[in-house]
């Protein structure tokens, strides 16, 4: 396999989360946002964001991305981008985060939805068809197959782009999101790709 389908693969592998909210598993899939505590082969102790300790068995076929910080600057007319966005009483949106999808998933779960990063927020995975300055920040102008959106990127905003990763980077302190982590019986749970921070931590 060759680097641009191999980043391909590992595009579809660990983003396509995003794109669908639903994996096709037998049971809902468990979203982990947390820390690493200890790694012991292919078992991860994790601490999640709201304190609870987690068993997390790592699949043999393990994949492995990480999230790199970006800039406003990376995100062009036309960019393919993931917005998690939060309303404010005025009607408008703006945006907690931002990913930038490598061009070979352009178009994967276009849409918007709700989202659980926080209450009430959405995520929305469109093209950027405009971009105008304000004072405080930017907005973009997100279209997708059914509507379109107006977000604003403001300075706090957190901007981050993927890249391949490796199982290398899985160690205590590292910051990590598993999209669909199965729960087993024993109340572990099992995951076959985990998204880790390698300059910022995952954001979603």
């Amino acid at each position: 396999m060759n680097y641009h389908a191999t980043i391909r693969a590992l595009a579809f592998a660990s983003l396509a989360w995003l794109a669908t909210g639903s994996i096709g598993l037998a049971q809902q899939p468990v979203r982990v946002r947390g820390t690493i505590d200890k790694i012991d082969g292919q078992v991860l102790e994790v601490k999640s964001r709201d304190g609870t300790a987690l068993t997390v068995k790592l699949a043999d076929n393990l994949t492995v991305s990480a999230v790199v910080k970006a800039s406003f600057d990376d995100i062009k007319q036309g960019s393919f981008i993931g917005v998690t966005a939060l309303p404010e009483t005025d009607g408008s949106w703006h945006a907690v985060e931002v990913h930038i999808f490598p061009e070979s998933m352009r178009g994967t779960g276009e849409g918007n939805r709700p989202w659980d990063l926080q209450p009430k927020s959405t995520m929305t995975n469109a093209a950027v068809a405009q971009s105008v300055s304000r004072v405080d920040g930017h907005d973009l102008t997100l279209k997708y197959k059914d509507g379109e959106k107006t977000i604003t990127v403001v300075p706090q905003t957190t901007i981050v782009a993927f890249t391949q990763g490796d199982k290398s980077e899985l160690k205590p302190g590292a910051k990590i999101f598993i999209p669909a982590a199965e729960k087993k019986e024993d109340g572990t749970l099992q995951a076959g790709r985990v998204i880790v921070g390698r300059d910022a931590a995952p954001p979603m």
